[in-house]
C-alpha cells in the first residue's frame, strides 16, 4: 500500500504546486492534535524538523479522518494513528484499539477450543450459566475439581470425566463449559462429536490422511469425545481409531473426557462388543480398560432440557 505521505510529494509535481502545498500544510498545522503535539514537544523540535515532518503529519491527519469514519481504506484498520517523537522528528504509529484487542483476545480464547460438529450454544457454554440441580450437582463439583487440579498441576495425570445420562440432561453443555473455562487458563481443548469423528475418518481413507488426523487427535492437550455409543460401530473405527487414540492417551496420561447415553457397562456390553462382524468381547474389554483408566463415571439424571428450548 502506498504511503499516505507520498500524496504530499505528488502535489509538488503539479501546476500551482506552491499555493496547493501551502493550503495542505495549513490544514495539517491547524489540526488540534497536531498543534497540541508540537506544543508539548516544542523544546525538542526545530522549525526545520517540523518542516521535514510535514509528510508524516499529513499522513496522521488523513488516517485520523479515516479512522473516525471507520474507512476500510485506511492503512491499518482497527488501529488508531498516533504521533510520536522519532529521533527529533515527528512520526506516526498505529495503536490497536480496545475493541480490536478485545476481539483478538476473544479469538485467541476461541482458538484454544477446537470443535467438530458442535452446536453454537455448546461453543459458548459457560459454567456460570450451568443450571445446578440436585441431580447435576456432583457433575459440576467434579468439573470444578478437575479444572482446579489440572491448572494447578498440569504435568500430573488427572482423570477426566465420563458423563453418562439420558438425552438432553446437559452432558455436552458441561463439556463445552469445562473447555471454555480451561481456555481462560490458556489450556487447549479438543471437543469432538464421536459420530462426526467416525464419519470424517472414513472419508479420510480416500485422501490417505487417517494417520495424520488420528495423530493430531490423540496428542490433544485435553480431549473430549462427545456422545460416544450413539453411532453404529465398525471394528476399524473401534480398534484403529478409538483404540489407537485411547492407548496413546493412557500411555502419555493425557486427560480425556467422554459423554454418553450409555453407562460404562452398557457401552462395553451393548456397543463395543457388538460390531458389524459380530461379538468381540475381548477387544471391547481392552477399550473399556482404557476408558476406565482415563475417566471417572458420573451419572447425570434429570429432565430433557432441550424440550424447553
Amino acid at each position: 500500500m502506498e504511503n499516505v505521505g507520498n500524496e504530499l510529494t505528488k502535489v509538488l509535481d503539479k501546476k500551482n504546486w506552491s499555493s496547493r502545498f501551502d493550503e495542505l500544510v495549513n490544514n495539517v498545522m491547524e489540526d488540534p492534535d497536531v498543534a497540541q503535539f508540537i506544543l508539548e514537544h516544542r523544546e525538542e523540535l526545530t522549525d526545520e524538523a517540523i518542516t521535514k515532518s510535514y509528510a508524516k503529519l499529513y499522513e496522521f491527519v488523513q488516517e485520523k479522518k479515516k479512522f473516525k469514519l471507520n474507512d476500510p481504506t485506511m492503512i491499518a484498520p482497527g488501529y488508531e494513528p498516533q504521533l510520536f517523537m522519532n529521533f527529533h522528528f515527528i512520526d506516526v504509529t498505529y495503536v490497536p484499539t480496545k475493541e480490536l484487542l478485545a476481539k483478538k483476545a476473544a479469538q485467541e480464547l476461541s482458538n484454544r477450543v477446537k470443535t467438530m460438529n458442535v452446536p453454537k450454544d455448546i461453543k459458548e457454554a459457560s459454567i456460570d450459566n450451568y443450571t445446578v440441580s440436585s441431580e447435576r450437582k456432583e457433575a459440576l463439583a467434579e468439573a470444578f475439581f478437575f479444572i482446579r487440579s489440572y491448572t494447578e498441576n498440569p504435568k500430573e495425570f488427572h482423570q477426566g470425566l465420563y458423563l453418562q445420562g439420558s438425552f438432553g440432561v446437559g452432558k455436552t453443555y458441561l463439556l463445552g463449559a469445562i473447555a471454555n473455562e480451561l481456555a481462560d487458563h490458556e489450556v487447549q481443548t479438543t471437543l469432538l462429536n464421536f459420530s462426526s469423528l467416525a464419519t470424517e475418518m472414513k472419508a479420510a481413507i480416500g485422501s490417505n490422511s487417517v494417520v495424520d488426523k488420528v495423530d493430531a487427535i490423540k496428542k490433544a492437550e485435553i480431549l473430549m469425545l462427545d456422545d460416544i455409543g450413539a453411532e453404529s460401530l465398525s471394528p476399524w473405527i473401534r480398534d484403529d481409531v478409538l483404540g489407537v487414540i485411547l492407548q496413546y492417551r493412557m500411555q502419555e496420561q493425557l486427560p480425556t473426557f467422554f459423554s454418553s447415553n450409555l453407562s460404562m457397562d452398557q457401552l462395553e456390553k451393548e456397543h463395543l462388543s457388538t460390531t458389524t462382524k459380530g461379538e468381540e468381547p475381548l477387544k471391547a474389554k481392552r477399550i473399556m480398560e482404557r476408558i476406565r483408566y482415563l475417566s471417572k463415571e458420573i451419572k447425570m439424571v434429570g429432565k430433557n432440557r432441550r424440550l424447553n428450548n
